[in-house]
This record gives C-alpha cells, structure tokens and sequence, in this order.
C-alpha cells in the first residue's frame, strides 16, 4: 500500500476506523507509526517515527537548556512539558495534541518530541505492515473484476501496449498476440457427498446447504458453559437457537452450566489478566472441568482476547473451545458455527462417498497417509516474529476427511520446514513426522502407511529441488527410524496460489469457468506433470485456480486419478459447504498455524527489540518453543 500525504492522526483515525482520536488504541497506533516518515510543522524537516511518548503532551517532560537572568548570561536547565514548549517559548497553537503522546523522532535514549497535529505523513512511501481489517476489504472491493470485465482490461492493455511494434522484440523475431490463447480443458464431475440418515446428493456448483440434513456423525456438546467477553447480544436467546439447530443436525446437546459474563472491572485489564479472571470464576461455579467452552467475543477479528483465551484452554487446560462475534446472528451463521464445533468435537459433518465404499482410486487399496504443509510467517516489517511450521495429517484410514496438526515454531523468514525429523539420541525423535505417523498407526487399526501423499503449500518454483532435497529426506529419515525395514512410496505435490493465470470461458465470458475445471496442456510444463484446478465456485470476481505441481510420484498415478483425488480433497473441509480452491489438508495447515501463531504473539517482546533497529537476519533471533497441546486436543480438529 502507498500512503498519501496527510495529518498523521487523520491516517491513525482511517487506519483504526474510529471516528476520532479519542477512541484510538495507542498501542496499535505504536506499530502503525514506527519507521514512518513524517513531515513536522512549521519547519518542514522530515524525520523517521520511531515510537511514541509514554505521557501524553501535555504532561511529558524534558530537559531545556535556556539563559539564566543573570549578568553573565549562563545557561540552566529545566524540566518542561512538550506542550509548554510549543505553545509559550514557540508560540505555536496546539488544538487537540495535549491529550495524546508525541511523535518521537529521536533515539532510544534521546528522544525528540514533536506534537501530533503538527505531523504530516510523507507521500509515496510504503506502507509495510499488515492492513486492517476495513483495509482488507477496502482493498478486495476495489480489485474486484468479474470475468468479461478483466478480459476487456487485459485486451486493452495489450493493444495499448502495441508490443509488436517494439524493435528489440521485432529484431529477436519474438511476435506477441493480441489475442487469448485458446486451450482444451474438461469439467470434473462433483463428487458424491454423504451425510446423516444414509441420505446422500451430488453438490450442484460446487454448493451445497445442510438445511433439513443431518451430519453424518455428530458428536455429543455437553458439559459446556458459555464465556461472554463484554459481547453485546441476546445471550439466552443465541443458545436457545444455536441448541434447536444442532438437535436439527443430529447434535445431542445438553443445556449449558452456566453463562459467565465478564465483570466490567476487568475489561480494561491487559488480555491474559481477563482471561485468568474468567478461568477463576470458572473453576469456583463449575462441578467439574468443563470440556467444552463457547465463547463471545466483542471483535470479529484480530480480538486480543483470542490469543490468550485459546492458548488457555488447549494448552493449559485441554478444553475445546469455540470463539464467536455475535454481530448478527441467525440460522445460517450459526450452522456454519456447528460445522465448527461437530468437527472440533469428533464429529464429520459430511462424507465422500468414496471414502464409505470405500473406493477412492489407488488410496483405498492400501493404507495411504496424507499430509497437508504449509509455514506462516510474520507480518511485513516484523522480522524478529518467528514462523510457524504446521503439517495436518490424514488419521482413521481409509477417511481422508479426518486430520489432526502438528505445530512447531521455527527462524523467522525460513520457509523450509526443519523440525520434520528431530534426533535427540539414538532412539528418540522429537520430529513433527514421527508424531503423526505413530498417531496413523493407531488411529488406522495398527496398519503403517504404505503410501504418503504430501501436499506442500507456499513454495516457489525456485523452491522445488529444496522441498524434495530437504523436507522429503527428512521425511524418509522419520520412517526409517522407526523402522528400518519399512519403505512407504512417496507422492508430493506443490500448489501454487500466487500466479496470474485466469480462465476465461469462450462460449460465455460473463461468467466464471464451472467448478471442477482442469486444465493440463498447452499453458501448463512441456515434461514436468503439471495442472491447473478450479474447484470451487467463483461467486465475487474472476475464479483463480490453484496450479498443482506434481514433483515426485513414486506410486505412479495416471493424471485422471490424481486429478480426481486433488478435486476430492477439495470437498471434505467441515468448515463449509462449498468446494474449496485448494486441497482441505493445505487449508487445515494453514488454520493451524495461524491459530497456534496467537499463542507466541508478545507484542511487548517485539516492539522492545523493534526499538533498537529490528533485526533483519533470520538466524539472529531466539525461536520461543510453541506451548504443547493437551493430548486430547491435539488429536482434535481443534484448528477448524
């Protein structure tokens, strides 16, 4: 994003989405501002941000140097509020700045103050960080291009560009069309889906709805309570519907304890105090541990109740628990939110219908294992946030609609994973595989898998040869210190969501290409096996497909059934009813590790070594260990 020149706290008030200064989150508005460059008034002179004051301007001192009213004219110092200063010895109105810290523009241990209204954000500079939420959807609101539109775009683009006229190109012999390229593709039939009552139904683009259906195994919500975190709603009335949807979808519910509301001491208490106090008042009104907690949260996203509330429960405790925003409530939103909670539960929401035959071609014969990979990183301009690795892995053989995560935390910036096997001694491994394999085997009637398909997300092409050379080596080793003897075939495959690639159909360009759409030839590698899937359904915008790179087959599929598993993968995620654009296992990872990613969020640890400079170099940073999981939480669907 590039920031447009303007007051500093017109930026904060857009940024936030308040509708003044007062109601700024000072905090938030520290990371906003750092490295920033401004503007100050009347002067002119630009500066670099690097905090803000801890007093406001009114009452933040520092020391003056002025003449003395003596003879020989020395010079004395004296203790002055910023305010002071500008206002009597510079003689510069201040409106509104002696209620809210100064910008600093000094050193660490020689600040230099200067009052926020007089602060004006340079123009043309980037802007790093993560966007806001209204940002987000700023953003995506102005991108969005539905099909016959985006074609007319590019079309114009390549006629304004007139690259045919380009005496380089003209010399070398290179022509450019002004045309699309025309490719064969072929549509995947959607799968069949089964659900409770032995009912089952073919999705119809890519959709489907459980209104008047059943989960195909529900599971059981009792001993529960629900924790409200000072959410304003109707909270008797939110249970009474959410229990009358779930015994609709088979749900066996019992009433909850008991309602804990937040006591409005506490609510402007750091996060980790609110939590403890909840967990105090949970523990002297309940009979016994509860095991599972509905919780209301007063923000939608980016809540900072959420770190330490789910750290709380699946770590220290081991009780599930389901975060929601009652901002507007009814029956559709709440059975998206009982997806959720079956899943977290022990329950499958739906099944293929493949995997109750079971036929599902070449992984049903023989016990194969599917892992889903993916590594998130911290957001731009925080380079001292450490990574996070998490692998999702297929249990219960021959379903490939049950996963449970493994998370480990690791250099920040690293993108491959290094804690796939982990020696510790000649009989120990401490590695993220060796967990899930041993959770395979006794999930899977004792069987080991014979074969396992990887599924690596995130990975540039420039990548591959590492994937192969170092995360599958490290895979391979895992088995093989389990038990030497024991080959497992190998199937990985990277997918690819940052490309500019887009589908366009000839015969109705109005609208997207229908979902299961694959297409192997022309655009796609002249040797390597190679695929582009659109999934799912394209509602907003132009569909994106996800580009699939088969990089090693040692099990020898034919492209058909690859293809047909990859389109399978992308109807079993129990978050939702529709068919996703990539695989559900390379979903799962990427929720794991970013729910796990709030419980080593220190902002306090961050900004004290931001302060100094930031650190740049991956290595130079000490990897915090990721809290461990209860173990009944571990073998959950606990990041749904």
């Amino acid at each position: 994003m590039i920031i447009q020149p303007g007051p500093v706290v017109d930026f904060l008030i857009a940024n936030q989405n308040v509708k003044d200064p007062y109601s700024l989150d000072w905090a938030k508005a520290k990371r906003t501002l750092k490295n920033l460059r401004i503007k100050a008034s009347p002067s002119n002179a630009e500066y670099k941000i690097t905090g803000l004051s801890e007093s406001p301007c009114k009452d933040q001192l520092f020391s003056l140097k002025q003449r003395s009213g003596n003879a020989d004219g020395e010079f004395q110092t004296v203790e002055v509020t910023v305010y002071d200063y500008f206002v009597n010895h510079r003689k510069i109105d201040l409106r509104y700045s002696g209620d809210f810290p100064c910008i600093n523009v000094g050193k660490p241990k020689r600040p230099t103050y200067i009052p926020l209204e007089l602060c004006s954000l340079v123009s043309l500079q980037r802007y790093t960080k993560s966007l806001t939420n209204f940002q987000r959807a700023s953003l995506v609101e102005k991108s969005r291009q539905k099909p016959q539109e985006r074609m007319r775009v590019l079309s114009d683009a390549l006629k304004r560009s007139n690259y045919d006229s380009e005496p380089m190109l003209r010399s070398c012999g290179i022509t450019i069309s002004n045309s699309f390229t025309q490719v064969e593709g072929r549509v995947l039939p959607a799968p069949k889906l089964k659900v409770g009552n032995g009912e089952d139904f073919f999705p119809r683009n890519g959709r489907w709805s459980f209104q008047n259906k059943k989960f195909v195994e529900p599971a059981k919500i009792q001993k529960w309570a629900v924790v409200n975190f000072s959410a304003r709603c109707d909270v008797r009335g939110l249970i009474r519907d959410l229990t009358r949807l779930a015994e609709m979808k088979g749900l066996l519910t019992e009433q909850p304890f008991d309602v804990f509301e937040e006591s409005p001491q506490f609510r402007r208490a750091p996060p980790a105090v609110r939590v403890d106090k909840m967990f105090e008042e949970i523990q002297t009104k309940l009979p016994g541990a509860p095991l599972f907690l509905l919780c209301l949260i007063p923000e939608r996203k980016n809540c900072e109740i959420y770190g330490p509330w789910k750290k709380k429960n699946l770590s220290d405790y081991g009780i599930i628990t389901q975060c929601l925003c009652p901002m507007r409530i009814n029956d559709q939103y709440l059975t998206n939110v009982l997806l959720k909670i079956n899943a977290k539960l022990g329950g499958l929401n739906s099944l293929l219908m493949v995997e109750h035959s079971p036929s599902i071609p070449v992984v049903s014969k023989v016990p194969t294992m599917i892992l889903g990979m993916d590594v998130s990183h911290g957001s731009p301009g925080h380079s001292d946030i450490p990574s996070i690795a998490a692998v999702v892995s297929s249990r219960q053989w021959p379903l490939i609609s049950r996963y449970r995560a493994t998370v480990r935390t690791q250099s920040p910036k690293v993108e491959m994973i290094d804690s796939l096997f982990k020696k510790v001694s000649d009989k120990e491994d401490e590695g993220i595989i060796r967990e899930l394999l041993l959770d395979f085997y006794v999930s899977s009637g004792k069987r080991k898998p014979d074969q396992i398909i990887i599924f690596r997300d995130g990975v540039s092409e420039s990548q591959f040869m590492q994937v192969l050379n170092i995360e599958l080596d490290q895979i391979i080793e895992a088995c093989k210190f389990l038990d030497e003897k024991w080959s497992p075939k190998f199937v990985v495959i990277v997918a690819q969501k940052n490309h500019h690639t887009k589908f366009f159909q000839s015969g109705s360009p109005e609208n997207n290409v229908p979902p299961g759409t694959v297409i192997d030839n022309k655009v796609c590698h002249p040797r390597n096996n190679d695929f582009y899937l659109c999934a799912h359904a394209g509602m907003i915008g132009t569909t994106r497909p996800t580009h699939y790179h088969v990089l090693y087959d040692e099990v020898g599929y034919s492209s058909d059934d690859l293809q047909e598993l990859v389109h399978a993968l992308s109807y079993v995620y129990q978050r939702s009813t529709t068919a996703i654009s990539v695989v559900a296992p390379i979903c799962y990872a990427h929720l794991a590790a970013t729910q796990m990613g709030h419980f080593i969020k220190c902002e306090d640890a961050s900004e004290t070594s931001s302060s100094h400079g930031g650190l740049t170099s991956a290595g130079a940073v000490p990897v915090p260990q990721m809290p461990k999981l209860q173990d009944n939480v571990s073998s959950s669907m606990f990041f749904v």
